[in-house]
């Protein structure tokens, strides 16, 4: 049976994108910042297979679409492929660590644990730069990438904040961990209140998604698990509120 996709069109700015498979090979070969490649499906065995070729080894995030997604978005000859270029380069966070310790700094660092809202992620960026936190990272699939509306949301503040990506986030967090810094789960599930939370020195703040917050997995890795107290019968904040909270806690308690 025959299913009709009607996709609305999209427009994108040309500097957002690259299209064709030609394009987007010469692209990875490059090495362009691509935050997504988005391929049809059933595309060209032919094409596929000279662009598979040039994805082996690498970990781009892939998306396969229906071709009508493709040409709402690109009405130009796509050949079955679409790829989204990020607006700023993706810093490695072992570096960013170990710039900090070697200026002597107390690093502080920002976690986003899989938030997936491009306005959520906009809004914690503008938060995190106001309140002086040195790096957001975050993991290379499931979550929200550096794009123009995260830029515009963010008010500038994501071309100002180093922004790291990660294909294994619990390793990454392991490794801040051994550097020196505690790590710091905001969670409804959590023990201890946010007043009554360390967050002096080193610290590496990790916040969860809109859906289930942070993992347990983090949890459990986490040296303190703080809480924000409610009054209210809702049981959790909006994660960008609640990043503003915890990162407002931090100054607040570095001044006094």
């Amino acid at each position: 049976m025959s299913r009709n996709f009607n996709y609305k069109k999209k427009e994108l700015d040309p500097s957002q994108y690259i299209f064709g498979v030609r394009s987007v090979i010469e692209a990875i070969r490059a090495d362009r910042v691509l935050n997504k490649i988005m391929i049809q499906k059933g595309m060209n065995k032919e094409l596929f297979t000279e662009l598979k070729e040039e994805l082996k080894g690498k970990d781009f995030q892939l998306q396969f679409v229906p071709s009508e997604k493709l040409d709402s978005m690109c009405d130009q000859n796509h050949q079955g492929v679409i790829a989204f270029v990020s607006p700023v380069s993706y810093h490695k966070i072992e570096d960013v660590v170990e710039e900090l310790i070697a200026q002597d700094r107390k690093p502080f660092i920002l976690v986003l644990d899989r938030v997936t809202d491009v306005r959520n992620f906009g809004g914690i960026a503008r938060s995190a730069e106001c309140m002086g936190v040195d790096a957001i990272l975050i993991p290379s699939k499931g979550s929200a990438q550096v794009t123009s509306d995260a830029i515009k949301t963010s008010a500038g503040a994501l071309n100002r904040i180093r922004v790291c990506k990660t294909d294994q986030l619990k390793d990454s967090i392991f490794y801040i961990q051994q550097c020196g810094l505690r790590l710091i789960s905001c969670t409804e599930k959590g023990s201890v209140p946010l007043y009554e939370t360390n967050l002096r020195g080193s610290v590496a703040v990790i916040m969860g998604s809109e859906k289930d917050g942070v993992t347990q997995d983090l949890i459990n890795m986490s040296d303190i698990s703080c809480r924000i107290p409610m009054k209210g019968e809702i049981a959790s904040l909006n994660v960008g509120v609640a990043t503003g909270m915890i990162l407002y806690e931090k100054v607040r308690q570095e001044l006094h």
